[in-house]
């Protein structure tokens, strides 16, 4: 288990650009395999997670062809169908959550498949009823093989159209049910569907990939099913968590940073968030500059009642960032309630964050009140372990803010979703060193 030695107590200073989007890149990727044809993709970001699911599908039979450090060929013309039958298969599917993803293109390519419980963060209950419930609803049966651990999946000749309303915005399970319809018969229509910019993303892919997806950036999508899909060219955005990651390093650390490339128009609310907890944000062409700041102050609402950030389906708060939001009100004035209402276990991490010398009150498993130190008082250096991603580069972010020398172990976690995040502070001016 590898680890970070993190020298805290430097500022950093210079530029630095987001890797591609993580989850994007998840979901184009799989869509890959909707057609027989060459798809490349630009801005493909180099980190675990999404290194794990191109061997996948390089195991599967996939061609596939880098053409640059960031930019992938994928072509699926033939699908190794003894191997998505194997245990080789099932073991990789289950380290990965992100692979959930190839359930609607390969039910669409090969009518049947074997899939076992997905991995990924331990963040709590991450149930599958809505990608389950949606493919049930273009046709799909499936069923536990308690044998094989794992559940199969039959599509019973050509998908159906259908109208369905979503019990849930669910990102992944919208962009299964997308997949899934795209080359099934009639019209598919989706209602309460999740619209990040993800999805956005994905359905404009698909429609240059010839299908025909209605109702883009909205919670309501049209899909015409089409006989065949070809291929096409596509961009990945960049990622709006590694952004908002950044935004915290720079606050908690008091640099001045420039972070080029932000797609602005895809970031939603997130700069509006860190403006509450008192933060100055410039907008410079594409380009988002920060200012070094060693005071800022959170937001009251309209009424004098304390602040509440919480994350909500796009277009609210991705649940993503409340760890980094949540480690940059330790050093605010002011006092803010972290609602984190998606996944239970995700603010557990806290109690890493108090051992360091924050005042947080832990309510229950979704809520967290911090009582910012004014920068008056610096977090201690501590040893850390980390449980996720996200908690991980919160640990990261307050590591290089701290008196002293920390350790974080399994950094494995961070890597998931981080490209050489190292590196890349380390060249701002950062001291963090890896040790195997």
């Amino acid at each position: 288990m590898a680890s970070f030695i993190v020298e805290g107590n430097h500022r950093l200073h210079g530029e630095i650009t987001p890797q591609g989007a993580k989850n994007e890149a998840l979901q184009v990727i799989s869509a890959t395999l909707l057609t027989s044809e060459e798809v490349v993709i630009e801005n493909v970001p180099d980190i675990l997670d999404v290194n794990n699911l191109i061997k996948l599908l390089g195991d599967m039979g996939v061609k596939i062809t880098r053409k640059n450090e960031t930019t992938y060929s994928f072509k699926a013309e033939h699908i190794d169908s003894d191997f998505i039958e194997s245990q080789g298969f099932m073991d990789q599917c289950n380290k990965l959550r992100g692979s959930v993803m190839i359930i609607a293109p390969l039910l669409t390519r090969m009518g049947k498949m074997f899939y076992a419980t997905p991995g990924g963060d331990k963040i709590g209950r991450r149930r599958l009823d809505t990608h389950f419930k949606g493919l049930g609803n273009l046709g799909a049966t499936f069923s536990f093989d308690e044998d094989k651990q794992a559940y199969e999946f039959e599509s019973n000749g050509r998908l159906k159209g259908s109208c369905m309303l979503l019990d849930e915005a669910s990102l992944t399970g919208t962009a299964n049910i997308i997949m899934a319809a795209v080359m099934a018969k009639g019209t598919t229509t989706i209602y309460n569907a999740a619209c990040e910019p993800y999805i956005q993303q994905l359905c404009r892919m698909l429609n240059k990939m010839g299908a025909h997806i209605g109702g883009i950036a909205s919670n309501l999508l049209t899909i015409e099913g089409v006989d065949e899909l070809h291929g096409a060219h596509h961009v990945i955005l960049p990622d709006m968590i590694e952004v908002g990651s950044f935004i915290g390093i720079a606050a908690m650390t008091g640099s001045e940073l420039t972070i080029k490339n932000v797609s602005w128009e895809n970031l939603g609310i997130i700069p509006d968030s860190f403006r509450r907890l008192g933060l100055r944000l410039e907008k410079r062409g594409d380009d988002m500059f920060i200012p070094q700041q060693n005071h800022y102050e959170i937001d009251r609402f309209m009424d004098g009642s304390i602040l509440t950030l919480a994350d909500a389906p796009w277009p609210g708060l991705t649940p993503d960032l409340l760890s980094v939001l949540l480690v940059v009100a330790t050093q605010a004035k002011g006092s803010v309630l972290i609602h984190q209402k998606m996944f239970e276990s995700r603010l557990f991490f806290v109690d890493k964050l108090i051992d360091m010398g924050a005042q947080i009150i832990l309510c229950d498993p979704h809520r967290a009140v911090v009582i910012g130190h004014d920068h008056n008082i610096h977090l201690r250096a501590r040893k850390m372990v980390s449980p996720d991603i996200r908690a991980g580069i919160a640990m990261l972010i307050a590591a290089m803010s701290a008196d002293g020398v920390s350790q974080i172990g399994h950094i494995e976690q961070i890597d998931r979703g981080y490209t050489k995040i190292d590196e890349r502070l380390n060249a701002l001016g950062a001291k963090i060193t890896r040790i195997k």
